[in-house]
């Protein structure tokens, strides 16, 4: 698992919660730090914030979807753009989830488990 979120706080509670659940945790500060670490890291799943600094969620998951190395992983936007439209461009891009912030820890442990083959 790879967590992204430019935001500490958020971002170590996401990672907290699925590290309680079993998950192996890596973090990244924003959507360049997680494409320079996911070839290292080789996550299953990788959650991702869309607001961040440097590279945005939607231009960072757009190069994971059409990467040859990282476009099998699994995508999940946790944002606070939940407006219709977001959802629609995160289809689009091929994102597996999308969870609005604020976010049920329960609910995001329970979307991981089911992108993940075994988990479920």
């Amino acid at each position: 698992m790879l967590v992204v979120d430019d935001d500490e706080v958020i971002r170590q509670l996401i990672a907290v919660n699925l590290t309680l659940e079993g998950f192996q945790v890596e973090t990244a500060t924003d959507g360049q730090d997680c494409l320079d670490r996911v070839r290292d890291v080789k996550p299953d799943v990788i959650t991702l914030d869309v607001m961040m600094p440097r590279l945005d969620g939607w231009t960072t998951a757009t190069r994971l979807r059409s990467g040859p190395d990282t476009g099998h992983i699994k995508v999940v936007l946790i944002t606070a753009r939940a407006q219709e439209e977001d959802k629609r461009r995160g289809e689009e891009i091929g994102v597996h989830a999308y969870l609005p912030k604020p976010f049920d820890p329960a609910e995001l442990i329970q979307v991981v488990r089911d992108l993940l083959p075994g988990r479920g």
